[in-house]
């Protein structure tokens, strides 16, 4: 069932994307797939690498994981049932350290070098604002579009009113820019920049190999100088220590999980993005 105007492909390459990011973005599901990066864990083993999780709440989640296909529970006897990513929840991983060059790229400096973990996780808050995957594919292909065209393309069913909270909160984010109201919208830099990922997302929610990425017909070819939003960093960060490199191809990637963990026991008890704007 349609839930745009645009082209039926299109479409369902958007849905697509969307549940991709709908699997991981919940929080600790990230966390718990990195945990898993390795060897089959015992569920005490697994907890144990998690244990900022309270009492009760990984197997909920791993329950999740399994259901949406990206982790596999192996029964080897009635004592012994290990944990591990599937084959589709493997290929999922090189995604991650895409989002983490993106977010060192375009979000707000930190008074502090953040973890990976936490890149990633504030990354994925702003990805999946309602209809933020629809908006960025029109903006893409169409260059600059004016909030009621945007709304008859993106919830055709819906009054064209509806579609400026979500475009602020986009606009907020850094992610779309506008000259102002009743001024066409437009990709940031930041929303431009987000290529490499939506593409690989959108390859990985078809089955294809990453590296088709390049060939996707929207995200495969960057924007003519994206006009820089003013809160976007201009100055270097710190790489998280010895991050692993984005693969392209269908191997699967070795993870080294203290890398991405540092600090990970440390919970944040606000939201990693507030209403305004990415707080790094």
């Amino acid at each position: 069932m349609a839930i745009t105007a645009l082209p039926p492909d299109t479409d369902t390459d958007i849905a697509r994307v969307t549940e991709a990011l709908a699997m991981i973005t919940p929080r600790w599901n990230v966390r718990i797939m990195l945990a898993l990066s390795g060897p089959p864990l015992r569920y005490s083993e697994l907890a144990a690498k998690v244990s900022w999780l309270q009492s009760g709440q990984l197997h909920p989640k791993l329950k999740t994981l399994c259901d949406a296909g990206l982790v596999e529970r192996a029964e080897h006897s009635s004592r012994h049932v290990t944990y591990g990513h599937t084959e589709r929840g493997a290929a999922l991983l090189p995604v991650l350290p895409m989002i983490v060059t993106w977010a060192e790229e375009h979000l707000e400096t930190a008074d502090h070098p953040l973890p990976a973990i936490e890149q990633i996780e504030d990354s994925l808050t702003l990805l999946t604002r309602r209809h933020a995957a629809a908006i960025l594919w029109v903006l893409k292909s169409r260059q600059e579009v004016s909030g009621r065209a945007l709304a008859r393309i993106v919830m055709p069913k819906s009054d064209w009113t509806n579609v400026y909270p979500p475009l602020r909160q986009l606009v907020a984010d850094g992610l779309v820019d506008t000259d102002g109201i009743g001024r066409p919208y437009r990709l940031s830099a930041a929303g431009d920049g987000l290529g490499p990922v939506l593409g690989s997302l959108s390859a990985w929610s078809a089955g294809q190999p990453l590296n088709q990425a390049a060939h996707h017909p929207v995200w495969g070819q960057p924007l003519a100088k994206p006009a820089p939003r003013p809160w976007v960093s201009s100055q270097s960060r710190p790489a998280p220590a010895a991050l692993p490199q984005a693969r392209t191809g269908e191997a699967t990637p070795t993870w080294h999980n203290r890398d991405l963990f540092s600090h990970a026991t440390t919970v944040r008890s606000t939201a990693a993005i507030q209403t305004g704007g990415p707080r790094r």
